[in-house]
């Protein structure tokens, strides 16, 4: 194994805006240095800097926020939302190399799916309140985050999302993270109506920082390496600059059964795909004068990756491959993303100014396959293609400004806050080589021809307005309306009213009201695909596409919500802090793969489109369908959390947390086609209702005595039920009849046992699922080809098992 190293910060920066404006579309602010802030919240940085060397957990409550508030004194603990801020130290003491999986493992509400299929293999997205990664706003520094090119079209709760891919961010970049757990569209614009993630840069002075982890599956396989460095220096004392790199590597893991066909475990595509990525990043600012500062950010990923396809059997008409073959789809993936912006003063208004430009870049490739037309035409074919190109950019130039006003009657300030913003998204699909489309075009993913190429295009322009007081010293209120117009979607309008109540030091009540939308994508409206499995034909047509019309397709519209949330805050005792909010999310026309049609139907659509069916496949295993809007949906729940902190004199100290996420979605109301069929069977609206656990509760504790520390956390997944596909008998194949499956709660306990070898070095060694649990098993009858024992779409446990893991850490 080999060994390198990092050390992770224990104590976090506090980041405090001298201008704070959400991000609306230039609300977006970039996190400033300490010499932007008042005397009062330095006073706090540093008092919360002290107390957080006793307890990461509660520091985080006092922390000075930027998401959600343009009120610059804000703190987690007083905001009008809910907000969990999870710093460095904790993202660290999970054992994960990566944001998506640290996080999954902190916050309740955040969910991820346990496998998707192909490239989306390979893209790790986030969702907050069970709602999918489409409805949750990805900011860094404030500022919104392009998404990636790759549109997940897996079955499963996520199907249909291109989603910000968080991992592109070296997670030893990350300074803290603050979700807002809340609808947000009237402060930031479309997406955010399940909540906002918040990724706070670092932004030392001095010092260097390393750290690496490397562990294995407890089956031996699944090996991973994830090595960063952080590096900070002053600019002259009047500025930072903040620079990190990481190296990450994880290897393929196998869970599939054996096949039927042949009695071995031959089918290799259960299991997470091989990866390999590096990524870069800086963050810096300097004070030009006084009164103007420039800043700018960025960061640059690439990832290379081979996920494995259903196998197939041997076949005298494919002499090259006498023992059968597994093709491997292939992703070449380039992410980047750079903010450039100055910010300031003048006559007691803070003002911002920036562009962010940012994209991402794919190529999709496959290897150890064959055009099967082409070998019967020409007696050879080639066995490696490039199948198709994807690539999507973003650019954002917003400015805003915000002023304190006094007003006499009022019991603090008002801030009034003011911006606009234009955003430019493009979106390119690019064929592949004529090999991977001719005919039947390549075996396990027909590659793109040029007739399926496309270049799409959206300007949008937007306004916000934001008013946030005191009517009374223990009562805050705060306002939000903003103005949008997509060229592609039309013109939209939210609204956002929050307001928290202190009763006394002890109990605090919020609420909050609001309305958001999200937008359709380029690629909702414009992405088209094939996969071909052994014995079925899956494809995705867009939605203003021949085939697609003959299907009932209608355009799309955005997605509209309204929101409704009350929460009460609640601290009795020192060191103890507990809240509850509880939630609606009313979504109406909510966008995802829908009109699933197969047979002939299918068959005539794709056609249409310009695909080949290959011959042998059963047309009742042809599906065919597109985005739509295709449901209107209302889901309520409930986030608690609480810690308290446990002193022990000599012994030491605990800090003790719980947390939990309680969740259900219900349809309201399906869509119907242009044909006057429902949009949604009943297994597509179980992704929506039932494919993500009712319930997530992490609590445990973490264990200080001089220079050894223990953490111990208990996850537990609610049950969550899917409906299974028949692939035998009457119903093989059937779109309207499912298996309703039961999926039991599942526990998963989490351990690491660190220690401070000298002041510079620090190891840890630890384990997360230590019990290797998995998911349940389904009937061996709704496995496709008896290989798929686990439902890979439920958003529950992982079926890879328990992984274990060494991390070194160091600093300079």
């Amino acid at each position: 194994m080999r060994t390198s190293f990092l050390m992770l910060s224990a104590t976090t920066m506090l980041a405090g805006p001298a201008f704070l404006a959400p991000a609306a579309f230039a609300a977006d602010v970039a996190v400033s240095s300490p010499a932007d802030r008042p005397a009062r919240v330095i006073a706090a940085t540093k008092k919360s800097s002290q107390s957080e060397k006793k307890s990461v957990e509660a520091a985080s409550d006092e922390q000075v926020i930027v998401t959600g508030t343009r009120d610059p004194h804000q703190t987690a603990r007083k905001s009008v939302s809910p907000i969990q801020v999870v710093s460095a130290a904790q993202l660290a003491a999970t054992g994960q190399a990566d944001v998506r999986d640290a996080l999954v493992q902190l916050a309740p509400s955040v969910a991820r799916s346990a496998r998707v299929n192909g490239s989306a293999n390979m893209t790790d997205a986030i969702s907050l309140r069970g709602l999918t990664p489409n409805q949750t706003l990805i900011l860094v520094n404030g500022k919104r985050r392009h998404t990636t090119a790759v549109l997940s079209n897996n079955a499963g709760p996520q199907q249909g999302t291109t989603p910000v891919d968080i991992d592109m961010i070296p997670v030893s970049a990350v300074d803290h993270i603050e979700i807002l757990q809340d609808g947000a569209a009237a402060q930031y614009g479309s997406d955010a109506i399940a909540g906002v993630v918040n990724i706070i840069l670092k932004h030392d002075t001095h010092g260097l920082q390393a750290q690496a982890i490397n562990g294995g599956r407890y089956d031996g396989d699944g090996f991973t390496s994830g090595e960063s460095l952080n590096w900070g220096t002053s600019l002259y004392g009047r500025g930072f600059f903040d620079l990190s790199a990481e190296y990450q590597y994880q290897d393929h893991t196998f869970r599939a059964t054996a096949d039927n066909r042949t009695g071995q475990k031959d089918i290799m595509d259960i299991g997470d795909p091989r990866k390999q990525r590096e990524t870069i990043s800086y963050n810096m600012e300097f004070a030009i004068t006084d009164d103007v500062k420039l800043y700018s950010f960025g960061t640059y990923g690439h990832r290379n990756g081979e996920s494995y396809q259903d196998y197939r059997t041997p076949s005298a008409s494919l002499p090259m491959y006498p023992y059968g073959f597994s093709p491997q789809e292939t992703l070449d993936e380039n992410d980047f993303g750079v903010t450039v912006g100055f910010k300031g003063r003048k006559f007691d208004w803070d003002w911002d100014v920036s562009t962010t430009y940012g994209g991402d870049s794919d190529r999709l490739g496959l290897f150890d396959s064959i055009n099967t037309t082409m070998y019967s035409e020409t007696g050879s074919s080639p066995t490696r293609f490039h199948l198709m190109s994807f690539n999507n950019t973003q650019w954002t130039t917003d400015a805003g400004l915000r002023h304190a006003f006094n007003v006499p009657l009022l019991a603090a300030p008002l801030n009034f806050a003011i911006g606009a913003q234009y955003r430019y998204d493009s979106y390119h699909i690019g064929a592949g080589d004529t090999g991977s489309w001719y005919g039947t075009g390549s075996t396990a993913f027909h590659g793109l021809s040029p007739a399926n190429a496309s270049d799409s295009n959206r300007d949008v322009t937007a306004g916000y307005i934001d008013l946030s007081t005191q009517l009374l010293p223990k009562w805050q209120v705060d306002f939000a309306g903003r103005f949008e117009h997509y060229t592609d979607a039309g013109d939209t309008e939210t609204g956002k009213v929050s307001s928290r109540y202190d009763i006394n030091r002890f109990i605090g009540l919020r609420g909050t009201v609001s309305s958001g939308f999200r937008a359709p994508t380029l690629a909702e409206e414009h992405w088209t695909n094939v996969s071909v499995a052994p014995t079925t034909v899956t494809g995705y047509i867009p939605v203003d596409s021949a085939g697609a019309k003959m299907l009932g397709a209608q355009s799309l519209k955005p997605e509209r919500s309204t929101s409704f949330s009350a929460g009460i805050v609640i601290n009795p005792l020192p060191n103890l802090h507990a809240s509850i909010d509880a939630y609606q999310i009313d979504l109406r026309d909510r966008i995802m793969a829908a009109g699933v049609y197969n047979g002939q139907a299918a068959i005539d659509a794709l056609q249409a489109d310009g695909f080949t069916i290959p011959s042998g496949i059963s047309a009742n295993a042809v599906t065919a369908q597109y985005y739509a809007n295709a449901a209107s949906t209302r889901t309520r729940g409930m986030d608690i959390t609480a810690s308290y902190l446990t002193k022990l004199g000599r012994y030491g100290r605990i800090n003790w947390d719980v947390s939990a996420n309680f969740n259900q979605t219900s349809v309201r109301n399906v869509a119907r086609d242009g044909n006057n069929n429902p949009l949604l069977n009943a297994q597509q609206q179980a992704y929506l209702t039932s494919y993500t656990p009712r319930n997530r509760l992490i609590f445990g504790g973490s264990w200080h005595y001089g220079d050894l520390d223990v953490t111990v956390h208990e996850i537990r997944y609610g049950r969550a039920t899917s409906e299974l596909e028949y692939y035998t008998g009457a119903l093989a194949y059937s779109n309207t009849q499912f298996m309703r499956f039961l999926n039991p709660p599942r526990y998963e306990t989490n351990l690491v046992i660190g220690y401070q070898v000298t002041p510079r070095w620090r190891v840890a060694v630890g384990a997360n699922n230590v019990g290797n649990a998995r998911q349940k098993k389904i009937p061996e009858q709704f496995r496709y080809l008896g290989a798929y024992a686990y439902d890979t779409n439920i958003e529950q446990i992982g079926y890879n098992g328990g992984f274990y893991y060494l991390q070194v850490n160091f600093k300079l």
